[in-house]
Formats: structure tokens, C-alpha cells, sequence
């Protein structure tokens, strides 16, 4: 399965985060995955590649023209794919990947994650979404969703449509594993 990471480039982190998001990428590999990634050389992207790569397992680094600096980019993978910008950089891992795993990370995260999550819901995707939540990080993004539930900002239905995990191999088997339907948007919109 090919699975795009979403997650931190940052290397100023605590080292439990490094640790599990190297677990990862060494769990993936065992279990035959392929990477798609950010390309980055340092924070969570780096951490996973590293661990993928120390078991034999194929990374596919996709990252714009404009990274390409000393030290910022992972480029020694299985296959590296340079964009124009980050609007292609998410296309092209969004249709490479099979299924979308998200690892603490900062905005560009974020975005990343509610974008593919908004596609999803709106059936223009149908791939496993799951989050490893390493040391309670996304304890307030899972608060912040329900309370959007409960305040009718979103369909119940639609917090359903992704996972979260603390560990990697739960995680990865949820991501193996699911088979949803479609979100049918016209039942999302008029509550039918």
C-alpha cells in the first residue's frame, strides 16, 4: 500500500516524537508499504523515512523546486519528485496515495489534514485517513471536532471518516483494513 505522511519538518521537537514517528516508518516497511512523504530531511518526515529505510522499505520524496537547499530534503529515496509548488506537491501525493496517515505537526500539517479530510467528506476521495497520536498530541484536535459535532457544525457521520491511534501498528491496521462508503454529500448537506 502506498501511504502519504503528513507531519512536522521540524528538528527542534522532544525526542519521543522522533522515537515513534522512526517506529513508524520501521512498522510500514515490515508490512511492505511505500511512502509518499514531504521530502524533508529533518523533523517527523525525516524520522519515518530514516526508520522505512532502515528496514528496506521504499520512500517517494515529493517536495517543490524551492526546497531544494542544503540539509532540507531527503533525497537519496526510492524515487524523488520535485513540483513547482506546495499546490502540486499535495496533488501529486494525494494521487499517488492509497491511504493518508497524519504525525504531529505545526500548520502546514493542519492544513494538510483538514484539506484531505474535506475532500473525503465531500466524496471526492475514499482512502483511509489516521492520525498517530504520539503523547496526547491531538487530545485537543479530537475535543475541538467533537464539540463541532455537538454544536452542529458537522455531521456525526463525518468525525467517523478518519482514526486516531497511539499506536502504529493499530494505526496501520485500521488504515489496511477499513472499507467505507462514500460520503454521499447530498445526504451530508440535507440531513436525509
Amino acid at each position: 500500500m502506498r501511504i502519504c505522511l503528513y507531519g512536522s519538518s521540524s528538528p527542534d521537537l522532544e525526542d519521543v516524537f522522533y522515537k515513534k514517528a522512526y517506529e513508524l516508518g520501521e512498522a510500514m516497511a515490515s508490512r511492505g508499504h511505500k511512502l509518499i512523504f514531504g521530502g524533508g530531511e529533518q523533523g517527523l518526515m525525516g524520522a519515518c523515512v530514516r526508520g522505512l529505510e532502515s528496514k528496506g522499505g521504499e520512500a517517494v520524496g515529493v517536495a517543490p523546486r524551492f526546497f531544494d537547499l542544503p540539509g532540507i530534503l531527503h533525497k537519496d529515496c526510492s524515487e524523488f519528485i520535485f513540483t513547482d509548488d506546495m499546490r502540486e506537491r499535495k496533488q501529486i501525493m494525494e494521487q499517488m496515495a492509497e491511504a493518508f496517515i497524519i504525525v504531529p505537526g505545526g500548520v502546514g500539517t493542519y492544513e494538510e489534514f483538514f484539506e484531505t479530510f474535506t475532500l473525503k467528506q465531500l466524496g471526492q476521495i475514499n482512502k483511509p485517513i489516521g492520525m498517530l497520536n504520539i503523547s496526547g498530541y491531538f487530545d485537543l484536535l479530537k475535543e475541538l471536532m467533537e464539540q463541532t459535532v455537538e454544536k452542529g457544525f458537522m455531521k456525526k457521520e463525518c468525525s467517523e471518516i478518519y482514526g486516531i491511534f497511539e499506536d502504529a501498528d493499530e494505526l496501520l491496521d485500521y488504515v489496511e483494513n477499513v472499507c467505507e462508503e462514500p460520503m454521499d454529500v447530498y445526504k451530508l448537506k440535507l440531513g436525509h
